[in-house]
């Protein structure tokens, strides 16, 4: 296989003929389109006589020659301009050029418009460097037989990580390392291998951020490897024009049908609404708000439920992650179907983040009630091209076998990794091809050990109640200081002056300390002061304080609760919860007592539920803090060779 890290630099070393003429942010988007011109002339080349023939044949067809074409072509995309890149000529380039750009059939010529192709070819015929990079590009072989589809797919990915680099973008938003992307789509095949290899095979592939379709391309060779004669329909959408156009490019020359690859946005404006797919692999950006689409995915969420995408909630506006997910789950097969399988790589955030009732919590219930987390890996970190953080890959599956019905398996693979030689961006390890095996073979195995652990899914779920304790107010009447943060306090100025006078002049006439809230009120009364029960609200605000000492607090016969003094408890669903409050609560805090009036949604029983994975806690691994003697003979040692240091400057 050629080397695509040489292939990609060798290219990207043009920037250094637009030094000057270009800001470094712009060198992509010349390179990269420049690359994808070359890669189709290079496809076309061994049928381009046929092509020109036929389009002088059939010039009289009409909207019908296209699919001549494309037949004389053997491609889904053909060019009818009879001149290359080598032959555009130092006269009239930018004409030339533009002409034979447009010699594309419209699929192929798109590609160009979303790079803005023709504005910067315009550039460049005016800092008089057109004909100089044309002529580059076409000496390069970029042709199949030299360079595979595959490594290909590489050399793009290694230019838009390069191109991200030097206009400062988040090259991470725009495709997924590939050793990842060989992951993630052997956990989503695992147990289809029989499936896939039978005559006449016909699958569907989705990625709703489809990026340069790294994804898509892994995909379709690992269905290939189990039965060439598979039949693959990719499909994507992808918000990056230049992503698209890279992932649109690489359809085209693979026989895809590009016209399933869409541009977009995926949350606000699905173009595949109606369609449902076998399998869908997504990396999704990590940690991105979606506030510029918040009313439309809301309104979505509100007016249509679950006829729409996001029936089971809407998580904070600050991560998107679990919207993605939601539409992934929304693009599945009917169980009578074939069903479908998903694998979606996400960070650490949607695992836990948010508490019982919140919108992630009740998105993690809708998955794990409903059966469909089959299981999640935990990656290494620095992992990705711009970021090191930790990260895992949910696989999902609404035709789980029976062995892992019921069941999530959880494996840590934060050890399986190789370091790098040379870091690429945040990336600085990667997983290898036996690595890959081994980790795939755990997951299919399902077998538990230090590594792998298999729960029942309703292990992840808690109620949350919510903990009283009676409201026990000692009152200081004489205490100046509380005397003056209540007359500092706004409400007190809009009492009835005549009011406040017979308070101020009743308090001290009152004994120094009351523990009981009824013995206080009385109290104010004897002494002229009526108050209501709003104001009272005042007073006991700031001549009050929890004292366990005092008297309970009564309203209508029963304990009143001291807001101050609430508490939650999270308890197991697999729990009773009175047997829990007792074991667990009562022997600390013997006055206790659930609020029976806060009940879930869904079940109406006491507590509210909630879904969490806590993933790491379920891997702890405790290490034993170092003895204090070697600490201090480490200290002792790192103190001699600073005395010595000291010496050497002073002599």
């Amino acid at each position: 296989m050629t080397n695509f890290s040489a292939t990609a630099a060798n290219i990207w070393a043009v920037a250094d003929l637009l030094r000057g003429d270009f800001k470094q942010s712009q060198y992509g988007r010349v390179i990269l389109p420049f690359t994808l011109l070359r890669r189709l002339e290079c496809v076309l080349e061994p049928t381009k006589d046929a092509v020109l023939a036929a389009a002088q044949k059939h010039a009289d067809f009409g909207d019908g020659v296209d699919a001549l074409l494309k037949r004389a072509a053997k491609q889904q995309f053909y060019n009818v301009s009879p001149m290359t890149m080598a032959s555009i000529g130092s006269t009239q380039t930018l004409d030339n050029l533009e002409a034979y750009v447009q010699g594309f059939s419209p699929n192929a010529r798109e590609i160009f418009e979303y790079f803005h192709f023709s504005d910067f070819l315009e550039q460049l015929d005016a800092s008089d460097l057109l004909y100089m990079i044309t002529k580059k590009f076409s000496t390069w072989d970029l042709s199949p037989k030299a360079i595979d589809n595959h490594t290909m797919g590489l050399v793009f990915e290694e230019l838009i990580r390069k191109f991200a680099e030097s206009s400062n973008e988040t090259a991470g938003e725009h495709f997924t390392p590939r050793d990842i992307v060989h992951l993630a789509t052997s956990l989503v095949f695992i147990d289809d291998d029989d499936v896939l290899s039978k005559p006449g095979v016909v699958r569907s592939l989705y990625d709703p951020t489809a990026g340069t379709g790294g994804f898509l391309s892994e995909g379709t060779e690992l269905m290939r490897t189990l039965n060439p004669e598979a039949v693959i329909r990719n499909h994507g959408q992808e918000l990056n024009p230049e992503s698209y156009a890279i992932c649109k490019a690489d359809m085209l020359i693979k026989g895809q049908d590009v016209s399933n690859i869409k541009f977009g946005n995926t949350l606000s404006d699905d173009q595949l609404p109606n369609e449902k797919f076998d399998y869908m692999l997504s990396n999704p950006p990590f940690g991105v708000d979606w506030k510029k689409i918040q009313r439309v995915v809301e309104d979505e969420h509100k007016l249509r439920g679950f006829d729409g995408r996001f029936g089971p909630g809407t998580p904070r506006v600050s991560d998107g992650s679990l919207l993605f997910l939601l539409h992934l789950i929304s693009k599945m097969r009917p169980v009578n179907e074939g069903g479908s399988r998903i694998g979606i790589i996400l960070n650490g955030s949607p695992l836990f983040t948010g508490g019982a009732g919140s919108g992630e919590s009740e998105i993690r219930r809708y998955i794990l009630e409903n059966d469909l987390l089959e299981g999640i890996v935990a990656l290494p970190t620095d992992m990705f091209y711009n970021t090191g953080i930790a990260t895992y890959i949910w696989v999902l599956s609404n035709r789980k076998p029976a062995y892992r019905k019921g069941k999530v398996h959880l494996l840590n693979a934060t050890e399986m990794f190789l370091p790098m030689r040379k870091s690429l961006g945040s990336k600085r390890r990667h997983i290898s091809e036996e690595q890959i095996e081994d980790i795939v073979r755990a997951y299919g195995d399902c077998l538990a050990d230090e590594n792998c652990k298999v729960f029942d899914t309703n292990d992840f779920g808690y109620r949350r109640i919510t903990v009283e304790r009676p409201l026990q107010l000692a009152f200081h009447p004489h205490d100046e200081v509380r005397i003056a943060a209540l007359k500092a306090d706004g409400p007190w100025a809009k009492w009835d002056g005549a009011l406040r006078e017979a308070l101020l002049a009743a308090l001290p006439k009152l004994d120094e300390k009351y523990l009981s809230r009824s013995a206080f009120k009385k109290a104010l009364r004897k002494a002229g002061a009526e108050v209501s029960a709003v104001q009272f609200k005042l007073l006991q605000k700031h001549l009050g304080e929890h004292d366990p000492a005092a008297e309970v607090c009564m309203v209508k016969g029963k304990p009143e609760p001291d807001p101050s003094l609430r508490d939650n408890e999270n308890i197991p669903l697999k729990e009773d919860v009175q047997a829990y409050f007792e074991r667990e609560v009562l022997p600390h805090v013997p006055d206790a007592w659930i609020d029976k009036g806060k009940c879930d949604g869904s079940d109406c029983e006491v507590g509210i539920v909630g879904y969490e994975i806590p993933f790491n806690r379920h891997f702890y691994k405790y290490v034993p803090p170092r003895p204090l003697e070697e600490i201090d003979a480490d200290l002792d040692q790192v103190s001699a060779e600073i005395m010595a240091l000291l010496q050497e400057v002073h002599s």
